[in-house]
C-alpha cells in the first residue's frame, strides 16, 4: 500500500479503530478504486464525509495516491444490473486498473448478488469488520445482505423505514391544523385514509400523487413471499391494494402515474395539489426538489406522521467485489461510513438521512439540532427509529423486484379500464413466466 494512502487511513483511525483491518501485502493494493453505482447518492456521501477524499470531477476523485473512478449506470430498463452482470463474474481476471472494487446494491435485488452461484462479493469479516463493530446497526439492514450460509456480505450507512409525508398547507386548509397528531388521526388506518381522500378531493387535492405511492406500504406487509417452491402467488394484501387503489382512481382521488414521472413529481410544488407521499428519509432529502425555489420542501412545507401502516423502501448497501485489489481501502470506506458515529451524525445533519446506528439515532431523535428543515423544523427520527426496529424481512425473496414491477405494470391496465381484473392478472402471470422461465403460475 502506498505511503500517502497509509497516512490517510491512519488519519481516519482517530474516530474509528483500525485494529480490525487485516494486514495485506503492500503490493496487493491497487492504485485505482473502481466503484459501480446507479446514481449520485453514495458518491455524495463519500465526497462529503469520507476523510481525505478529494473530488477531481464528476467521475473522478482521489484518496491519498489512489484514483477513484465512478461508473454510474442508471437503473432504467435493468441497465445497472446488466452492468454488474457483465463485470462482476470476470472481475478477478480483469486488469488491475479495471477491477471493480466496490459496488452498490438495493434491497430489491441484493439477494441475487449475495447468493449468486458465481461468488461476486467478499464477506465483510474477510475484510476485517467485526461483529462488535457492527453491533449498533439495525438488524434488518444485515438480513438483507446475509447469504444463505450466514455470511454478511455488505453494509449500509442508512436505514429506510417509511412515513407518510404530508403537505402542511393542505392539512391547514382541509383539517384546520397541520399538527402531526391531528394529521395522524386522519390517516391512522386504511379505512380512515380512504375516507380522508374524499374530504381532500372536495378541497381540490389528490390524497396521493398516484396509487403507486402506497404500493410498498401494502407489499411490505404481506404474509407470504411472491414465490414459494418455484410457484408464483399473489398475497391477499397485494389484492387489498388493488381494491383500495381502484376505488381511489375511480373516485378521482388519485392517479395511475408512474413513480418518478413528471405527473408524480408535480406534487412537490404547491400547484400540484397533492396531499401526501409515502417514503423514507432519502425520499425527503434526495428526491423532493428541496434545492429548487418554489418547491414545498424548499419552503419547509412538509410534515411527517406514521400513517396507516409501517413500511420500508429501498436502501443502499456497500459491497466489496470479489477480486478487488483494494481490500483495505474498501474496508475503511465501509467502516467510516457505517460504523463511525461522528461521521454518521454528520450525515444526518448535512443530508437529513436516517443512518444505520441505533445509539446515534435514538440520541438524535430527542435533539432539536437534528430537525429536518424540509419538514418545517420537525424531527421525525423517533418515528424512523421505531419503524426500523419493526421491519420484518421474512417474506423477502429473490424475485421481489421483478414480481412487483410486472404486477404494477399489468394491474395499471385494470385501473385505467383497459382490462378487467382477471385479464390484468393473466397479463402479469404471462409476463412473470417470460421474465423467469423457471417459475410456474396457476
Amino acid at each position: 500500500m502506498n505511503k500517502k494512502l497509509i497516512s490517510v487511513l491512519m488519519a481516519t483511525a482517530v474516530t474509528a479503530s483500525m485494529a480490525a483491518v487485516p494486514t495485506f501485502a503492500e503490493d496487493a493494493e491497487g492504485t485505482v478504486l473502481n466503484i459501480q453505482c446507479w446514481n449520485e447518492e453514495f458518491k455524495s456521501r463519500l465526497t462529503d464525509h469520507y476523510p481525505g477524499y478529494e473530488e477531481i470531477d464528476g467521475t473522478t476523485g482521489k484518496i491519498g495516491d489512489v484514483t477513484v473512478k465512478w461508473t454510474i449506470t442508471p437503473s432504467d430498463d435493468n441497465a445497472y444490473q446488466n452492468q454488474l452482470d457483465t463485470v462482476l463474474p470476470e472481475n478477478e481476471n480483469a486488469s488491475a486498473d479495471e477491477k471493480t472494487d466496490l459496488f452498490l446494491l438495493e434491497a430489491d435485488y441484493a439477494k441475487k448478488y449475495i447468493n449468486s452461484e458465481v461468488e461476486v462479493t467478499v464477506p465483510v469479516k474477510d475484510l476485517g469488520l467485526t461483529d462488535e463493530e457492527l453491533a449498533g446497526q439495525y438488524q434488518y439492514t444485515k438480513d438483507v445482505v446475509t447469504d444463505a450460509d450466514g455470511n454478511l456480505r455488505g453494509v449500509s450507512w442508512q436505514g429506510c423505514p417509511g412515513v407518510l409525508i404530508y403537505n402542511r398547507e393542505a392539512a391547514k386548509e382541509v383539517f384546520g391544523s397541520d399538527d402531526p397528531e391531528t394529521v395522524q388521526e386522519k390517516v391512522k388506518d386504511w379505512d380512515t385514509f380512504n375516507a380522508t381522500a374524499a374530504e381532500l378531493k372536495e378541497a381540490g387535492y389528490n390524497v396521493m400523487a398516484t396509487v403507486n405511492d402506497s404500493y410498498r406500504v401494502y407489499s411490505n406487509n404481506v404474509t407470504s413471499p411472491w414465490v414459494v417452491d418455484g410457484k408464483v402467488q399473489i398475497d391477499d394484501n397485494i389484492m387489498a391494494w388493488v381494491e383500495a387503489s381502484k376505488a381511489l382512481v375511480d373516485a378521482g382521488e388519485t392517479t395511475t402515474a408512474e413513480l418518478w414521472s413528471d405527473d408524480w413529481s408535480k406534487g412537490f410544488y404547491p400547484d400540484g395539489k397533492v396531499f401526501a407521499y409515502f417514503g423514507p428519509a432519502w425520499l425527503i432529502n434526495f428526491s423532493m426538489h428541496a434545492d429548487e425555489e418554489g418547491s414545498i420542501a424548499n419552503q419547509g412545507g412538509w410534515g411527517a406522521v406514521v400513517g396507516p401502516q409501517g413500511f420500508y423502501w429501498g436502501g443502499t448497501w456497500i459491497a466489496a467485489a470479489k477480486g478487488t485489489d483494494n481490500p483495505t481501502l474498501v474496508a475503511d470506506i465501509m467502516r467510516q461510513l457505517t460504523t463511525n458515529e461522528d461521521i454518521m451524525k454528520d450525515i444526518v445533519k448535512a443530508d437529513s438521512d436516517f443512518v444505520n446506528n441505533k445509539a446515534a439515532m435514538e440520541a438524535a431523535a430527542t435533539d432539536d439540532a437534528y430537525a429536518f428543515s424540509v419538514l418545517g423544523g420537525q424531527n421525525p427520527l423517533a418515528m424512523f427509529c421505531e419503524g426500523a426496529e419493526s421491519i420484518d424481512l421474512s417474506t423477502m425473496g429473490d424475485y421481489d423486484q421483478g414480481c412487483n414491477e410486472e404486477f404494477q405494470k399489468a394491474i395499471k391496465n385494470y385501473f385505467d379500464d383497459n382490462a378487467t381484473l382477471d385479464e390484468a392478472i393473466a397479463q402479469f402471470k404471462t409476463a412473470i413466466v417470460e421474465k423467469y422461465p423457471e417459475l410456474t403460475v396457476d
